[in-house]
C-alpha cells in the first residue's frame, strides 16, 4: 500500500479529534516533561542528546547536513518508534505534533503511514496549542472563590461539590500541593507552571457558562507552580465565600492529616517559615513535634497562617465577599452552608 500524505489540521479540530484518537507528541523527552497536551503519549523523534547534536549541525552546517545527521541518529530506532505507534493506534489513526508542526511531526507521520496508520498533524504544533489555551484561560467566566483559613476543609468541600455535579476545579490537586509550607507532604512531584496551565485548561473546557465554577482561594503560586496571570487576576474579581471556623475546631483534622508524616519532614516544613514564626515559636513548634504534641505544633503555625490570611482579605479586589460561620468540621454540613451563601451572590 502506498503511504498516504498526512493532513494538517488547526488546533480546534485537533482537540476535537483528541477525544477519540491518541495524541502523539514527537518532541524530545525534556520538552515533553516541561509541558504537554494532557493524555499525549511521547514517541520522540530525537532524544535530548540527539536533538542537541542535530541543532548544532543545523547551526554550523545548514539544513541539509542537519537532516542527514538526524537520519543517521534515528535510523536504527525507527522500527521501535513505529512499533510503539502501532501499539497505540487502536482505530488505525493518530494525531501527531511537534513544536511548530514542521519537520519532526512530518517525518514521524511519514513513518507511521508506513504501518498504514492514518495521521493528522497539528498545524503550528504545540506552540499553537499553548497560544490557544492561554487565550481561552483569559475568558471571564463566572466563578465562586471558596476561602477560609488553613484547616477549614475547603479542598474537601470543593471535592464534594464536584462529586455532586456542581462545576468545580481543584487547583491544588492539579498543582500537586496543598498550598502551605506543609503542602508538599504526601504529594507527587509538582508539574511545571507551563504544564499546570495545560491541566487547568483541560478542566476549564469541561465546564459551561450556565453555572459558576467553584475554585479554592489561592495565592498566585501554589508551591512552585504559578497560575496563568490573567486567570488569577480574573479570580480576584470574583465573589468570595469565606468559611469561618475557629482554630480549635480545625486542629483535630490537621492532626489527623499531618501526624502520620515522619517528624523530620514536619520539622523541615516548620523551618521553612521559621523567620516568619520567629525563633522562639519555631523552636516551640519543633519541640512539640519531637514530643508528639502535634496539636500544640499546629496551634503555633496556625496563628501565623491565620494572621497572614486575614491580612490578605483586606487587600482583596473582589466585588463581593460573603462570610459563613460554622462551629463544626463536617464537610457535608459546611458544603450546604456555602451553597446557601452562593444563592445570595448578586451577579452583574
Amino acid at each position: 500500500m502506498t503511504p498516504s500524505v498526512s493532513a494538517k489540521i488547526d488546533i480546534e479540530r485537533f482537540l476535537e479529534l483528541a477525544g477519540e484518537y491518541p495524541v502523539v507528541d514527537v518532541r524530545s523527552p525534556s520538552e515533553y516533561r516541561q509541558g504537554h497536551i494532557p493524555g499525549a503519549i511521547n514517541i520522540p523523534l530525537f532524544d535530548d542528546r540527539e536533538r542537541e547534536a542535530v541543532g548544532i549541525k543545523y547551526k554550523n552546517e545548514g539544513r541539509g547536513k542537519a537532516i542527514l545527521k538526524g537520519v543517521e541518529l534515528t535510523g536504527p530506532s525507527m522500527h521501535l518508534k513505529l512499533s510503539q505507534a502501532l501499539n497505540i493506534a487502536g482505530k488505525g489513526k493518530l494525531l501527531v505534533h511537534c513544536w511548530r508542526g514542521g519537520m519532526r511531526s512530518e517525518a514521524m507521520a511519514w513513518l507511521f503511514s508506513l504501518g498504514d496508520i492514518d495521521t493528522e498533524i497539528l498545524e503550528g504544533g504545540y506552540k499553537s496549542y499553548r497560544t490557544y489555551i492561554l487565550k481561552n484561560l483569559t475568558e471571564k467566566r463566572r466563578m465562586i472563590v471558596l476561602g477560609g483559613m488553613t484547616g477549614s476543609s475547603k479542598t474537601e468541600i470543593i471535592g464534594l461539590l464536584k462529586k455532586e455535579n456542581h462545576q468545580a476545579i481543584d487547583l491544588e490537586d492539579l498543582a500537586c500541593h496543598r498550598g502551605s509550607a506543609f503542602g508538599s507532604l504526601g504529594q507527587p512531584s509538582q508539574p511545571t507552571s507551563e504544564h499546570f496551565a495545560n491541566l487547568l485548561f483541560n478542566e476549564w473546557t469541561k465546564t459551561g457558562t450556565e453555572e459558576p465554577v467553584w475554585v479554592e482561594d489561592e495565592s498566585r503560586n501554589i508551591g512552585t507552580v504559578f497560575m496563568p496571570d490573567t486567570f488569577y487576576n480574573n479570580m480576584q474579581e470574583m465573589p468570595v465565600i469565606i468559611l469561618l471556623m475557629d482554630i480549635e475546631t480545625r486542629i483535630p483534622r490537621l492532626v489527623r492529616e499531618y501526624s502520620a508524616f515522619p517528624p523530620e519532614l514536619l520539622k523541615g516544613a516548620v523551618m521553612k517559615i521559621s523567620r516568619r514564626l520567629g525563633p522562639d515559636k519555631a523552636r516551640d513548634a519543633v519541640t512539640a513535634i519531637e514530643s508528639g504534641d502535634f496539636a500544640s505544633a499546629i496551634r503555633i503555625t496556625l496563628a501565623y497562617y491565620d494572621k497572614t490570611y486575614l491580612h490578605s482579605l483586606t487587600r482583596k479586589k473582589s466585588r463581593e465577599i460573603l462570610y459563613v460561620n460554622t462551629d463544626v468540621d463536617d464537610v457535608d454540613i459546611n458544603a450546604r452552608k456555602v451553597l446557601e451563601a452562593a444563592r445570595k451572590v448578586k451577579w452583574l
